[in-house]
């Protein structure tokens, strides 16, 4: 067994507890696969527990890992496999399209010759799944932006998470006109 494997051992079975404790075992996980990983290859399981913390940005050692799954990204590499995830613990990406599959808050609509134009503010989204259920979705752009979504069985598990989306969608809901009042028949 190698010593990463050794170290992930806890920080898998952490996977299984709930709350604020669960976040500062998986937060202490990426600590550890950090300082156990070389540093020329990118590691894809310290970037699936990075992108399932509460806030990957905030963590010293998620910033460049993450960072670096971003540009690898935009260049056309794939995702970063993790063998030792678990059962129903992984990660995909997918590239943003608008308006199906980009946030309505981050999608913006264009007059165009035949019809609507729509654009996504952001270029991709990494899904994280833990024990197969969607857990969090990170949108992110080319230039190193990235917003996550938490699921409401994440947001139940970590107690405290980055509400930069939630936000986002509560300003973005603010700002819709009202609905039209209902129209009485028959007068």
């Amino acid at each position: 067994m190698s010593e990463t494997q050794t170290l992930v051992a806890p920080c898998r079975a952490a996977k299984r507890g709930s709350g604020w404790r669960q976040a500062q075992v998986v937060l202490g996980c990426a600590g550890i696969l950090v300082a156990s990983t070389p540093a020329e290859a990118l590691d894809g399981c310290l970037v699936l527990l990075c992108l399932a913390a509460p806030s990957w940005s905030s963590i010293p050692q998620c910033v460049s890992p993450v960072r670096q799954l971003f540009r690898d990204l935009a260049r056309g590499k794939p995702f970063p496999t993790c063998g030792m995830a678990g059962a129903g613990n992984s990660a995909t990406h997918a590239w943003a399209s608008a308006p199906g599959y980009c946030p309505p808050q981050y999608t913006r609509a264009f007059d165009g010759e035949s019809g609507p134009i729509y654009s996504c503010d952001y270029t991709g989204a990494v899904s994280v799944s833990i024990n197969g259920a969607p857990f969090a979705r990170t949108w992110w752009t080319m230039a190193g932006d990235s917003v996550t979504e938490f699921s409401p069985s994440a947001k139940a598990q970590l107690v405290t998470w980055d509400t930069r989306f939630d936000d986002d969608y509560a300003a973005w809901l603010a700002s819709l006109p009202p609905p039209a009042p209902p129209t009485e028949l028959g007068d």
